[in-house]
This record gives structure tokens, C-alpha cells and sequence, in this order.
């Protein structure tokens, strides 16, 4: 592991806006900007009507950003970053791969109901790819990543205080949003209580993907949390909080797997007095949550205790995979075609792995594993090879989220929910970035010229020189100030 070191004030500056890279450009976070926006704020049931569940606004913002990016790729005055990038590699075999499943598909016979999920696929894939490669490669500098990741936070402490106010008093926003020219999907169902308590999701589809979505927010909250300015650090532990509250109010297992992963990756990279602070903290919390929310604990409590015997939930997860045989039997490599597994027509499988395996076959699944495996690797790699304290903090606390996402695709559909998928490819996006930035800026620092250390002879001539006398050797005088003397 690569030790730690404090940067000059000149070397932390390059290291934090990405000068050492040599290029300027027209940089990305504005756009992405939008995105996320329309994104979070614009509920992810209204849609296009024509387009169907292709026409949410960020998706269409997604597949604009797409051909942006092609337009500039293409266009060699434009010094988009071009290098090797791992994340991007791995997008474009994922999008490959759900080009050639859509051909595989179209040799067999189909309903237009799944002519017509077909065709959205791709539509789909493009938004999402749309929107990885700009960050990945258009980001322009360290600190813009933090921009785009400040807003991220915003976004979902936004989304989790109205989370909280609606599972208090069953208020949603999101009901009273009404957007010109966009139709409400009403393709999912919505399971608003479990027990007694109502379970938020603001402007996402369902519960399942609030969860998934504040739960990927929460470790960069973290991040910002430990290592903004003194100043500001109040509020972003608010931000914390707001996102830990609504995220555990959702009462769901996603949401506590998510918890156990952001713990797993972030803990023992911390200082033991930092753990045992964080100890006390979710003591306090618990026992506050506790006395506060009446049978939140003990609802979250059934989640895991009735696994093995009565709940609806996990016997219906069970019972998918046995379901699932005869379609993965008739297309086992390339699947059914991606979009074309209507759970409302067929079954619920709520696990996004087991509904790759039947509409992209084993070959996509393990290309849909091999691109979250990169977004991990290679935010480790950034910590790896770092110098910088606090670009190494924000690459493991970026693997987390990524680790988040992961966990969340095996709890239910999430590539089915708009905002969830989005995000997991916005956020892959800013691994790659984060990545080709510090690459470039550990190699400039490597490449600096570095003084060779002082022979015996030159060492005894700054000591006589500090004590007042000048020395002189070989026939040269030295200078005591170039030793730092």
C-alpha cells in the first residue's frame, strides 16, 4: 500500500484540479448537472407516453448526452480524454452485449408487447452509456468530481427529508408534481406499509429503489462529512443523518445489506478512535429510533428473523429462481432479449442478477458482474496508488457506493427502476474520471525532477556554513539555502 504523504500546497493544486493532464476542455458537470436533476426531481413514473418506459426526461437527456459525446469523440479538435479507461471498456462491452442479444431475440417469434420492450432496450443502454462516458471522460478535474458528487448528496438528502416526512405523516411530494406533456406510468405496483408503518419513496418508483438510491448516497455523505472545510462539516453530518433516517425507514433488507456493506468497506480503513465514535453514534441512533418511531426496530427485526419461515418476500424470491429455469433453458447465452421480462405478465424476480440470466443470458450477466467488478477495482486502484490522503479516502468511500449498487442488484430489479439505474452509471462514470485524473496527476509528480542527495563532503560544507563560517570545497561554495538549511 502506498504510504501516505502531505502534498505541497503547489502539488496538492494539481493534483486537485487536474492540470497536470495538459488539456482544457469544456468540462461535463453542467450537463450531467441537468441530468440529475430531471432525474431526481421529476417523479420516475412520467414518462413520454410514446416512447414508454423509455421516455422518462433523464433518459432522453442521457441518449442527447450520448451523441454529444460521439459528436465530440469524432471531432479531433475536441481533446476529450481518449486514454485507456477500464470503466469505459467495460460500458461499452455491457452496451455490446445488449445489441447482440437484441439481434439474438429478434430471430424468435414475440408478442408486441415484447417487440415494443425490445426496442426500448437499447434505448435504455444508450441514456445510461450516455451518461457514464461523459463523466468518465469529460470531467475535467478532481474537484469538479466533487461538485458532481456534492450534488449527488444534495439530492438524496433531499429526497430522504421528504422520504422522512412521508413515512411521519404519509405526505408525498411526488403526488402533487404534475409535468406538461409527461404521462404516469402505472406499470409498478407500490408497497407503501409493511406492519404499521409507511414506507417512503418520494420520486422513485417504489420503497425498493428509495432504498437503493439513498443507500448509494449515504457513503460519499460520509466522505464529505470527514473532509470539507471545518466550516461546513455541521451541515454535511445533517446531510448524513437526513440520509441514514430515511434509509432505515424504509424498512427494508436493502437497505440494512447496504448499511452492513458501507460498514464493511469504510470501517477499517478509519482510525480506531474514528470507529469507536461511529459505534456510540449508531448506539445513540438505535436507541433514539427506538423510542421515537414505535415498532420501526421490530418490523426491521421480522426482515431477518422470518427469512426461514413465513415472509411473503423471501418465499417469493426463492420460488423465482425455480421459475426462472424454463426461460433460461430456451435462451440460455444471449437470453430472451433485454426489456422483454414483464414481471406483471410473468413473475417478480426482484433480483436484477436473475433477471440478466433470462434476458441476456449468461454471457450478459457476467459482463453486468464484470462492470460493477471494475467500477470496484478500479476505485481501489485509486487508492492504491494515490499519495493523497484525501483522494484515497474518496476512492473507498466511491468503492462503497459501488459496493452498495452491487448488493442492491441481487434485492431486487434495479436496471427496471429509472433513477437507480442512472445513478449506478453516473456513479461509474466518476470512478473512471477520478481514476484517469490521478493516474495523470501521480505520474506528473513522478516525472518532477528530484535533488540528489548531498555527498558527506557537500553535508559537512552547509553544517560549517550554518555555524557562520564559509566553507569551501572542490572550489565551489555552497549554498546552505538549496539544502533547505
Amino acid at each position: 500500500m502506498t504510504a501516505d504523504r502531505l502534498l505541497s500546497p503547489a502539488e496538492s493544486d494539481r493534483v486537485m484540479t487536474g492540470r497536470t493532464v495538459g488539456w482544457t476542455r469544456s468540462d461535463a458537470v453542467a450537463p450531467l448537472t441537468v441530468f440529475l436533476v430531471l432525474l431526481m426531481v421529476i417523479p420516475s413514473s412520467y414518462i413520454f407516453e410514446p416512447l414508454g418506459a423509455a421516455g422518462t426526461p433523464a433518459t432522453l437527456i442521457g441518449v442527447v448526452l450520448f451523441i454529444w459525446y460521439l459528436l465530440t469523440w469524432l471531432n479531433p479538435a475536441a481533446r476529450l480524454a481518449r486514454g485507456r479507461q477500464p470503466v469505459r471498456f467495460a460500458a461499452l462491452m455491457f452496451f455490446c452485449t445488449v445489441l447482440v442479444t437484441y439481434l439474438s431475440a429478434s430471430r424468435h417469434a414475440m408478442s408486441t408487447a415484447e417487440v415494443n420492450g425490445l426496442d426500448r432496450g437499447p434505448i435504455l443502454a444508450v441514456g445510461w452509456l450516455g451518461v457514464l462516458l461523459v463523466a468518465a471522460d469529460g470531467i475535467d478535474s478532481v474537484d469538479h468530481i466533487k461538485t458532481l458528487l456534492r450534488r449527488i448528496v444534495t439530492g438524496g438528502t433531499v429526497l430522504g427529508a421528504f422520504g422522512i416526512l412521508q413515512a411521519v405523516t404519509g405526505f408525498n411530494i411526488a403526488d402533487h408534481i404534475d409535468i406538461p406533456g409527461l404521462t404516469k406510468d402505472t406499470t409498478y405496483a407500490e408497497v407503501l406499509i409493511r406492519g404499521s408503518l409507511v414506507r417512503p419513496y418520494v420520486t422513485t418508483i417504489n420503497p425498493l429503489e428509495f432504498a437503493a438510491v439513498v443507500s448509494i448516497c449515504l457513503p460519499l455523505a460520509i466522505y464529505l462529512a470527514r473532509n470539507d472545510e471545518p466550516a461546513r462539516r455541521r451541515r454535511r453530518w445533517l446531510q448524513v443523518a437526513v440520509i441514514g433516517i430515511a434509509q432505515v425507514m424504509t424498512t427494508s433488507r436493502t437497505s440494512i445489506l447496504a448499511l452492513i456493506a458501507v460498514g464493511i468497506v469504510l470501517l477499517p480503513t478509519w482510525t480506531p478512535r474514528e470507529r469507536r465514535r461511529t459505534y456510540g453514534v449508531l448506539v445513540v441512533a438505535t436507541l433514539g429510533l427506538f423510542l421515537v418511531i414505535h415498532g420501526l426496530l421490530g418490523t426491521i427485526k421480522e426482515l431477518f428473523i422470518g427469512v426461514a419461515d413465513s415472509d411473503s418476500s423471501t418465499a417469493s424470491r426463492t420460488s423465482a429462481w425455480s421459475s426462472a429455469q424454463p426461460f433460461i433453458a430456451q435462451h440460455p447465452w444471449f437470453g430472451r432479449g433485454f426489456g422483454t421480462f414483464f414481471p406483471q405478465t410473468y413473475f417478480f424476480t426482484d433480483d436484477q442478477y436473475l433477471s440478466s440470466i433470462i434476458e441476456i443470458g449468461v454471457v450478459g450477466l457476467l459482463v453486468l458482474i464484470g462492470l460493477l467488478a471494475t467500477g470496484w477495482f478500479t476505485a481501489r486502484s485509486v487508492r492504491r496508488i494515490s499519495t493523497d490522503k484525501n483522494i484515497r479516502d474518496l476512492a473507498q468511500c466511491m468503492a462503497a457506493s459501488v459496493a452498495v449498487a452491487a448488493v442492491s442488484f441481487g434485492t431486487f430489479d434495479a436496471l427496471s427502476f429509472p433513477m437507480m439505474a442512472s445513478l449506478t452509471f453516473m456513479l461509474l462514470g466518476c470512478v473512471g474520471a477520478l481514476w484517469r485524473l490521478s493516474r495523470a496527476a501521480e505520474s506528473e509528480l513522478a516525472a518532477q525532477p528530484t535533488q540528489p542527495a548531498p555527498s558527506e563532503e557537500e553535508e559537512a560544507a552547509v553544517e560549517a556554513s550554518a555555524a557562520g563560517a564559509s566553507t569551501s570545497s572542490s572550489g565551489w561554495s555552497i549554498d546552505t539555502g538549496a539544502w533547505g538549511v
